[in-house]
């Protein structure tokens, strides 16, 4: 005990001295599972997964979610796909949070959207959860709704009584087609959010 307490006082790790309004935490919702890759509810983990190969960046298994660093113009972005599944998504989000001591103007929760037109993207600084469970989660547990989103419509390509066997569903053929360009403009819109900030990029991309 005595030699833990005289190593400690001398090899005292250095704190995070980095600015923390250089730092950014995005987080792709989905489920975790194989049964849920390549569905479209997990179009944010998709999303996350190309914006770690984007930065040669890597997940590893951490608290609450798989966890990646990339760096884009001198900002530290930790790309976060929660491991709560959807319904619990706002546990994850509050503690990496919190834990990395990133300020909410600097979330960005990159979602599915069935109110969009299949590839239609849609960055907003605030807003309802639209029904959207991951996204009910996740003002529960920040206690507000001041926090950006980035929407990725899927469509409403189904019959009544259909919606949960849809979105839960895989990409159908056509989809499939334009899925890669779609993740990608996700990914720039990401990008920019961090490098210039949401007033100026949702003028760059909403109107697309």
């Amino acid at each position: 005990m005595f030699l833990q307490r005289l190593l400690s006082r001398f090899f005292r790790p250095k704190s995070d001295t980095f600015d923390p309004a250089m730092k950014y935490l995005l987080v792709g919702l989905g489920n975790m599972g194989i049964e849920y890759e390549n569905t479209r509810h997990n179009i944010g983990f998709d999303v996350a997964d190309a914006l770690a190969r984007e930065g040669s960046a890597s997940f590893d298994h951490e608290s609450l979610g798989d966890l990646a660093l990339i760096k884009h113009r001198g900002r530290r972005i930790y790309v976060l796909k929660p491991s709560t599944y959807m319904n619990r998504s706002g546990k994850a989000v509050r503690h990496w949070l919190q834990k990395l001591k990133i300020p909410r103007s600097n979330l960005l929760v990159i979602v599915d959207e069935l109110q969009l037109p299949y590839g239609k993207t849609k960055l907003t600084k605030k807003g309802k959860d639209g029904g959207h469970n991951g996204l009910r989660d996740i003002q529960n547990m920040l206690q507000g709704t001041d926090y950006a989103r980035l929407r990725i419509g899927i469509g409403r390509d189904f019959k009544p009584g259909q919606q949960v066997n849809y979105v839960l569903g895989k990409w159908n053929a056509a989809q499939r087609q334009d899925l890669d360009g779609v993740i990608a403009k996700a990914v720039e819109i990401a990008l920019s959010f961090v490098a210039i900030g949401p007033d100026h990029t949702m003028t760059k991309f909403n109107r697309n």
